[in-house]
């Protein structure tokens, strides 16, 4: 089940990022980009946040590494990202 929200957007930038997914890429924006934008200080902040410490933050691996290990995870999830 969607939430009608979270599915069409609310308010301008929402509904501009959704548009602008939809004219370069060619399908609708991912769940996981719809949810981030909803609610960016209840989620999407401090999501996105974790997100850039793990793939850019002080680690032994580099960071073309950890964009690999993120591909081929999302890849066996069947994710576009």
């Amino acid at each position: 089940m969607r939430l009608e929200r979270v599915e069409r957007g609310v308010g301008l930038k929402s509904k501009m990022i959704f548009a602008v997914l939809r004219l370069i890429e060619g399908y609708r924006a991912p769940d996981v980009v719809r949810t981030l934008v909803h609610r960016p200080e209840f989620f999407g902040g401090l999501f996105s946040k974790a997100c850039q410490e793990a793939l850019r933050g002080p680690s032994e691996w580099q960071v073309g590494e950890r964009e690999l290990f993120a591909a081929f995870v999302s890849k066996l999830n069947q994710c576009r990202f």
